[in-house]
């Protein structure tokens, strides 16, 4: 944990962790300051979590969460306010200290303190403040007439879909001028979480450090992005950073809205509350697993779309198939209740999937969505609509529950030109091109095609936005098209997965002859290729550049 000194009673600092309190309150601080949302990033502790750490600490703390790129006078009005109210030193935080110290910025500038010396103490603490300072003169308008930086191909996000796109691109031409904005420094697998739940992977097995990554080739931009401003061919930075480009690219994935559902971020992580959709909850799930011997276990589902629609079944047949094995069931109850109306979209994969709810002698409960939880009291309220549209409140108790969270696009997406009504990025299902901005495409979670949200979807996109791009630049002929192809194995039991594979239209689009594998029945080399093949072909080609199965067929 770093921590960088702005004035006697400030330091900013990146994502801290509960962990860190203790030892904030050994190195002298009073107060902590969080202006990051909860749901930013997939490793992120909730602000919650934090806040009861820093109490047992000593320590108060202030949540003033502040959208990437959006700080607004209030919210540098509440922090000045947080300063002098709350007793310093004060470390305020958020994903990398940039929210933080522009707040402060923010803050002095319309207190009339100098500006040279507000800059002065920024720039002592690593941030250029320079553009905030413009954006405060321009009546808050950030100018886009002198970028820090141009690029003939900007590329928003470092996760699997931003990754493979810029290396399926330097594949075909490795001197493009190309750019990779990502602020994280680790990039995970997230399909190896449902098995990280499972006690079947390591979960440190499932992340690398960003900068091993990145395409050689690709400048990497760390930073967030904030705004989005298409007419001025400008991607708007945090701190007010202003990136040129040609074409874009934009590929952030989606938020994980854990604040959705009333007291889930208070509870997360502990009180038999969990979920594989968080790096560091997977092994909480598989310690909850093994623990428990008899009582209520419930999965849920929200409403769509999500990433990997399959991901909160998956992590009740794993822990059932270990309760079964075991010979806890039926002593051990299992409720999984859904928001929509169906087990899976796709009919084809429902009889399989369907031998195993009997099997574990699972209760499916449809049309439910979770909108509240008690950890301590071990509760959880449901919403039930019914078939003539009427709703009715649903409580339960519980010994153990996996939480599916609501998902939507990011923020800064949402709130851009770039969204559809629903806020997801509106781009042609085939061509992945904006529907709007020529020169602009999106692939991924963040996008609004009809699909799968899944890394299998993305290994499958980034080649024919790849080729796409190259075709308007006019470095390749030919255009490539988007089947829909989305891939969900569905790890059924230890061993043996349903591999569904379809695309637009639940269309069936199996990679391998029937006689190899049979997607609808659960197989034990579909586990083989979960567990021992997949992760290698995203690590070592997806993301790299090598299209195996995922070359497009081009049109002229």
């Amino acid at each position: 944990m770093e921590t960088k000194r702005v004035t006697g009673t400030l330091s900013v600092a990146p994502q801290i962790r509960p962990e860190d309190a203790a030892a904030l309150a050994e190195a002298g601080f009073r107060s902590i300051i969080s202006n990051r949302p909860d749901g930013e990033a997939p490793d992120q502790p909730n602000f919650a979590e934090i806040a009861a750490a820093a109490l047992a600490a000593g320590l108060e703390t202030r949540h003033i969460p502040v959208t990437s790129g959006k700080a607004s006078a209030d919210d540098a009005a509440a922090f000045g306010a947080a300063l002098a109210e709350l007793p310093g030193p004060v470390l305020a935080f958020c994903r990398t200290g940039t929210r933080s110290i522009t707040l402060w910025t923010m803050a002095r500038l319309a207190e009339g303190a100098d500006p040279v010396e507000i800059l002065s103490a920024a720039q002592a603490a690593g941030y250029d403040m320079r553009d905030v300072a413009a954006r405060v003169r321009n009546a808050g308008i950030t100018p886009t007439e002198t970028p820090v930086a141009a690029h003939d191909i900007v590329i928003v996000g470092g996760g699997a879909a931003g990754i493979a796109v810029a290396s399926s691109l330097l594949s075909r031409e490795e001197n493009l001028d190309l750019a990779i904005i990502e602020p994280e420094d680790i990039h995970y697998y997230q399909p190896g979480w449902t098995l990280v739940g499972g006690g079947v992977f390591r979960d440190i097995d499932t992340r690398k450090d960003m900068a091993r990554l990145i395409p050689r080739g690709a400048k990497w931009i760390k930073a967030a992005v904030s705004a989005f401003a298409p007419e001025e061919n400008a991607v708007i930075l945090d701190g007010c950073h202003t990136i040129r480009y040609k074409r874009l690219i934009v590929a952030p994935g989606l938020k994980l809205d854990w604040d959705a559902i009333e007291g889930l971020p208070e509870t997360l992580g502990r009180n038999g509350v969990t979920s594989n959709y968080r790096y560091d909850l997977a092994p909480y799930t598989w310690k909850l697993v093994q623990e428990l011997r008899e009582g209520h276990a419930v999965f849920t589902q929200p409403p769509m779309p999500i990433k990997c629609a399959g991901a909160p079944q998956k992590a009740m047949y794993l822990s059932a198939d270990h309760w079964h094995r075991a010979g806890r069931i039926p002593g051990i109850r299992i409720d999984f209740f859904n928001a929509g109306g169906v087990l899976f979209g796709v009919q084809d994969y429902v009889p399989a999937l369907m031998e195993y709810v009997e099997r574990y002698q699972a209760q499916l409960n449809f049309n439910h969505r979770l909108t509240r939880i008690d950890g301590p009291a071990r509760r959880a309220w449901f919403t039930k609509t019914g078939a003539d549209g009427q709703t009715e409140t649903v409580e339960t108790e519980f010994d153990m529950i996996h939480v599916c969270p609501p998902q939507t696009a990011p923020d800064f997406v949402r709130a851009s030109p770039l969204a559809d009504a629903t806020g997801w990025v509106d781009v042609d299902p085939g061509t992945l091109r904006h529907k709007t901005w020529e020169n602009i495409w999106s692939l991924g979670d963040a996008m609004n095609a009809p699909n799968a949200k899944t890394a299998a979807a993305a290994r499958k996109q980034a080649p024919v936005v790849a080729n796409n791009v190259l075709a308007d630049i006019g470095l390749v002929r030919g255009l490539a098209q988007y089947d829909g192809y989305g891939s969900c194995p569905l790890t059924v039991e230890r061993g043996k997965i349903v591999l569904a594979e379809f695309g637009y239209g639940g269309k069936l689009l199996p990679s391998f002859p029937k006689w190899v594998i049979d997607g609808t029945r659960p197989s034990r080399i579909s586990w083989i290729l979960k567990e021992r093949i997949l992760p290698p072909v995203y690590w070592k080609a997806m993301l790299r550049g090598h299209e195996w199965l995922a070359r497009p067929e081009t049109v002229d």
